[in-house]
């Protein structure tokens, strides 16, 4: 006979509780329960191993069936099974009073959620199900088998029943309003999510087809020794989880015991755009079970642009957010994990440089944005922060400074300066100064600075991801005293120069006569003579002004035009620019602005109105030349 009782639980009606704090998470049920499955299977394993039981023949596994007509979904195991007291225990008590317990946390996590979300377990089920049965019979020799059922509310029914097979199955009979759990592919996505490394077989079975292979692996990858894998296994189960076709740089496998359990395989995939910055998902696991993507307390922010999979059973799960940012064992598995990544990426540099750099256009992104966000991880890496060359030489920025310091002291002296003199500015320098380092971030747009600059035997690093602008200021102030950099249209170096004696008052007039003919408001006209005579003149923009409209540009603020301190530097060595003075009214007004435009063009792009000016006077000159 039917044995009745009554849930005693704090509320009198849970499920209003759970569709309030968990509906978002529904679909978390079918882990719960498989997960519970999965423990019952270990608990009789270990018995048997103890000898205090006998295994028998019988293959672990766990049984998932979709019922559409009977509108039951069933998981089933061969594990320890229950007696009809511990189903009271477990189940009525424990089972109930859990989620209450739970809820309870979830409630005060103020909205953050649970990480992980175990502690739920079986109650969760109640999400989408009306009514929820169990079948089980215990591994202990003469226990009868029992059957349970409750609609969740507040009663629930036991009695004996002729469950014949060691283990428990649970039926739970799906709501209407949640039909799409009786659905062949969203039960299959969901196991394939949150089960797909659990360690025992799951079989799927839709309305009495069961699949010939389970739907998850119970050996993962990522539990087997390193040196027991090859590269073939590593790309084969890339492609498996993260569903790319485009092979990854290279790995890191994880694999250690102590002083926490940590295993797990980090890919750093192809990134070569910000928009692909976004795509890395880092998976964690707790004993082979899913818990959740992109745990950033776990795993660092920046980290999180990889793909991989991170198995940590020594990471709290019923707990908020903001503990495990604050637990110290998170915190040390998360710097262990960081070292991992950064002794991996100076391996290679250190040992294969060639790769190294031929993986740089995809490491950069992620390596220098780490560096912006964890300062200890730019300690780790900083001497592996490359730049191409004007040469296309890939070296770092220590590398580009000696070069720069070097190159200043073979520098000739100004004869004109004694020897007195000299000596003087030599004990006032101070023992390290810092080295100017120009750099592009425009190579066709910059192409006649860059032109200049090579044959000045000048040169400059190359910047050219979104990212490089916070880069490079970062290292202003992280080596502070070190660096100074300057884009190559921010001044005319030294060098650029043809040197002798300058007529400052005939370069006054000459400014003024341009400035005059131009008359475009806030370009400021300069006199300088270049080396080479085929540049008619060259925008500059003071580094800082630039840098602060860059990025007030980026994050969409006012005051992004740099424009306003634009100075016009005009080469004074340029037969047009040295005739100019000699010209009219109307031809003065006529080449000031086509200057401006060839080296504006150079700068960036013109606007509407000055595109139509620009093609005008060409056409023009076009139509003089031909005549």
């Amino acid at each position: 006979m039917a044995k009745q009782g009554n849930i005693k639980i704090a509320s009198e009606n849970m499920m209003p509780i759970i569709k309030k704090w968990l509906y978002s998470d529904k679909d978390i049920f079918i882990r719960e329960i498989v997960a519970n499955a999965s423990d019952a299977i270990t608990k009789f394993k270990k018995l048997a191993d103890m000898g205090e039981c006998t295994a028998g023949d019988g293959k672990y596994r766990i049984d998932v069936r979709i019922d559409k007509a009977a509108k039951t979904l069933t998981v089933e195991d061969n594990g320890i099974g229950m007696t009809e007291d511990e189903v009271e225990k477990y189940i009525t008590q424990i089972a109930f009073s859990g989620a209450a317990d739970f809820l309870s946390k979830y409630e005060k996590a103020g909205g953050e959620g649970i990480i992980g979300h175990f502690g739920l377990g079986f109650y969760s089920a109640y999400m989408v199900s009306e009514n929820i049965e169990i079948f089980t019979k215990s591994y202990q020799d003469g226990a009868p088998a029992v059957h349970w059922q409750s609609d969740g509310e507040s009663t629930y029914t036991i009695e004996e029943c002729d469950y014949s097979r060691r283990g428990t199955k649970i039926v739970m009979h799906i709501a209407k309003e949640e039909k799409e759990f009786l659905e062949q592919g969203t039960v299959r996505s969901l196991l394939e999510k949150y089960c797909a490394f659990m360690p025992y077989e799951i079989y799927l079975d839709a309305e009495g087809k069961e699949d010939e292979k389970p739907v998850n692996d119970t050996q993962p990858l990522y539990l087997k020794n390193p040196k027991d894998c090859t590269e073939e296994e590593y790309l084969a189960f890339y492609r498996k989880v993260f569903h790319d076709y485009h092979d990854p740089l290279f790995w890191i496998h994880l694999n250690m015991d102590y002083p926490f359990r940590l295993k797990g395989i980090l890919y750093f995939p192809k990134v070569k755009s910000k928009v692909e910055l976004e795509r890395g998902k880092v998976k964690l696991y707790c004993n082979q079970v899913f818990i959740a993507d992109n745990i950033k307390e776990v795993i660092p922010e920046y980290l999180l642009l990889l793909n991989g999979v991170i198995d940590c059973p020594d990471i709290p799960l019923n707990v908020s957010r903001s503990f495990l940012q604050n637990d110290r064992q998170v915190q040390k598995i998360s710097k262990h994990i960081v070292k991992k990544v950064s002794d991996k990426l100076t391996g290679l540099y250190k040992t294969d440089r060639e790769k190294y750099i031929k993986c740089w256009a995809d490491l950069s992104l992620f390596i220098k944005v780490g560096c912006l966000k964890d300062e200890d991880f730019y300690s780790k890496v900083k001497d592996i922060v490359i730049f191409k060359d004007l040469s296309g030489e890939y070296k770092n920025l220590e590398t580009f400074r000696e070069e720069v310091l070097a190159a200043d002291k073979s520098a000739p002296q100004n004869e004109a300066a004694g020897k007195e003199e000299q000596e003087e500015k030599k004990e006032e320098q101070p023992t390290e100064k810092p080295a100017t380092v120009y750099y592009i971030s425009d190579e066709v747009g910059q192409a006649q600075y860059i032109s200049m600059f090579r044959s000045a035997g000048l040169n400059a690093i190359v910047c050219d991801s979104f990212v490089d602008p916070h880069y490079i200021s970062y290292i202003e102030y992280k080596e502070s005293g070190k660096f100074r950099f300057l884009r190559i249209d921010a001044d005319v170096d030294a060098a650029l120069r043809e040197g002798g004696a300058v007529d400052e008052e005939a370069d006054k007039r000459l400014a003024e006569a341009f400035s005059s003919a131009l008359s475009v408001e806030g370009v400021t006209v300069k006199v300088d003579r270049f080396k080479t005579q085929e540049v008619t003149a060259v925008i500059n923009v003071a580094e800082f002004a630039r840098r602060f409209g860059e990025m007030n540009a980026f994050y969409g603020m006012e005051g992004a035009d740099a424009d306003r301190d634009m100075t016009l530097v005009i080469n004074a060595a340029n037969p047009v620019v040295a005739a100019f003075p000699a010209l009219e009214g109307d031809k003065q007004k006529f080449v000031a602005k086509q200057v401006y435009y060839l080296a504006k063009l150079s700068y960036k792009k013109l606007s509407p109105d000055e595109m139509k000016d620009f093609s005008a006077n060409s056409v023009k000159l076009l139509d003089d030349f031909v005549r």
